[in-house]
């Protein structure tokens, strides 16, 4: 889905964030996650919803009903992709992975680096690394300011 998908959103100015389909009360959905510099608004998302829908529709890329949701990746942006990670150097992130590490799986820490498909975190003053391949999940931690 994302090969479709891509191509159009940055033919319109947006950059993909992510793209899910799943199942939700007994219905599908599609859902993207879209993002530009200065923000998304309601009014993009209106139109990447009209422009995405009308490719899939004429690709015949979806064989059940879905429904459609576009949308800004939010405070809790996902990370999905290398370059996610590297632009969320110095952030606090939480990362789920496939396979537990020293007995755990669920990690929340600073971002320090990212390299050769390495995550490198600092949680509570200790450096753990984490291979990309290895993550199930990985987001943004909106940290609010205390001043």
């Amino acid at each position: 889905m994302a090969h479709v998908v891509e191509p159009v959103l940055e033919g319109m100015g947006f950059e993909l964030v992510d793209v899910s389909y799943l199942s939700r009360q007994g219905r599908w959905v599609l859902v993207i996650y879209i993002d530009k510099t200065g923000g998304v608004t309601i009014d993009d998302c209106v139109k990447v919803s009209r422009e995405i829908g009308y490719h899939i529709d004429v690709e015949d890329m979806i064989d059940n009903k879905y429904v459609l949701e576009v949308s800004s990746p939010g405070l809790d942006r996902p990370l999905t992709r290398e370059k996610d990670f590297v632009r969320g150097l110095g952030r606090k992130i939480k990362v789920k992975t496939v396979t537990a590490l020293r007995g755990q799986r669920h990690f929340v820490g600073r971002l320090m680096r990212f390299e050769n498909g390495m995550i490198h975190l600092e949680i509570e003053g200790s450096p753990v690394a984490l291979p990309l391949h290895d993550v199930d999940r990985a987001n943004v931690v909106y940290e609010f300011d205390h001043q």
